[in-house]
């Protein structure tokens, strides 16, 4: 099993290649959980994986509440299907809280300040009225409690662990917060090997081939509870070994025989490169600091045939999309021509012409 032959099955199970979902909802519950800090472009990372999707349906699933961004795994912003959300929190938010201790304590955050903090965001929220950050922030002013320096972001971040709060209805371009319990009935809780067992699922199926090293990265999972989970998929899961890494693929996984011609552009954060702790298979190291910093941001990738060739941007300029895009070795002008495709489907996703510039 090459690099190529591990990035371009990647691909596949991705949804990136040729997807098998219409609707954000399903494509989002097979994923598990997509990393989404910058929302504009997670919201493409879920439309690009789609049949054939316009970013007023990404919003329209966030709407109806049947997929939901809040904090959970490593942490940071994911996507979640709604029916998703309960059992993952549940999994992954004691050992983040322990994480956030020794900063809590340092923002002097007490456990008496965030029961106040949450009584409060209660209240406010009660009966669906959703409310943007902000006005959350407003809200927790007016009964002294201190938000400067990172503190509110820890409060409604604990909030979401705590699982009070997660994403609301859109008001225009603003997001907001919304009571988890009003918008998504609290189901049958699962005991923490079903809940081992699911997210492992997910995260080899969608993301096959992947390694335990990068389950343990992708998930936040202890090392321990990491193992368990994948021995508790293995009896439907199949291995092969390259450099002393063991990939894992479902049984089901069918690997074709050749690999068709692709090229895409992935939004920043993508689940394609982000969602591994070894992305050699990708891109190459020494093109790696160009496409990924050390302190953790991730920029929008131009991936031709499974590996990353280059950097992108956008801008929307009297209603038309500008594509500023880099390449990591020489300039190749037949780049336009092979970004027609990708270009087309980001057209229909934003609603916008868009035109390719290579700097």
């Amino acid at each position: 099993m090459t690099p190529s032959n591990i990035a371009n099955l990647r691909l596949i199970s991705q949804q990136i290649l040729k997807s098998k979902f219409d609707a954000a909802k399903d494509l989002v519950a097979w994923m598990g959980a997509m990393q989404a800090q910058d929302f504009n472009m997670a919201k493409w990372a879920i439309g690009l994986r789609l049949n054939k999707a316009r970013e007023k349906d990404i919003d329209a699933a966030i709407n109806s509440g049947e997929i939901i961004r809040t904090h959970v795994l490593r942490p940071t912003w994911h996507f979640v299907a709604a029916d998703d959300i309960y059992w993952m929190v549940e999994l992954t938010a004691s050992r983040i809280k322990s994480s956030m201790k020794g900063r809590n304590k340092q923002l002097e955050l007490t456990d008496k300040i965030f029961k106040k903090s949450f009584a409060i965001i209660e209240k406010v929220l009660k009966d669906e009225d959703h409310l943007t950050r902000k006005e959350l922030v407003s809200e927790l002013n007016k009964a002294k409690i201190v938000t400067n320096e990172n503190r509110s972001s820890h409060i409604l971040f604990h909030a979401e662990l705590e699982g009070i709060i997660c994403s609301g209805n859109m008001k225009g371009k603003q997001t907001t917060y919304a009571l988890l319990q009003e918008r998504i009935p609290k189901p049958r809780p699962l005991k923490k090997e079903e809940a081992l067992f699911k997210l492992a699922k997910k995260y080899f199926e969608s993301h096959c081939p992947a390694t335990l090293p990068d389950f343990i990265w992708w998930s936040g999972l202890s090392v321990t509870d990491a193992k368990l989970a994948l021995s508790l998929i293995k009896d439907e899961f199949i291995s092969e070994k390259r450099d002393a890494q063991e990939y894992w693929f479902p049984r089901s996984f069918s690997i074709p025989k050749k690999f068709k011609e692709s090229i895409f552009l992935l939004p920043a954060f993508d689940e394609f490169l982000i969602s591994y702790k070894d992305r050699s298979a990708a891109i190459v190291l020494e093109h790696q600091k160009k496409a990924f910093s050390n302190n953790g941001i991730f920029w929008p990738v131009i991936v031709a045939n499974g590996r990353a060739m280059g950097i992108w941007k956008r801008e929307i300029n009297k209603n038309k999309l500008l594509i500023e895009a880099t390449l990591f070795d020489k300039t190749n002008e037949t780049v336009k021509e092979l970004l027609k495709k990708p270009l087309k489907k980001l057209e229909y996703f934003s609603g916008h012409g868009a035109e390719v510039f290579l700097k």
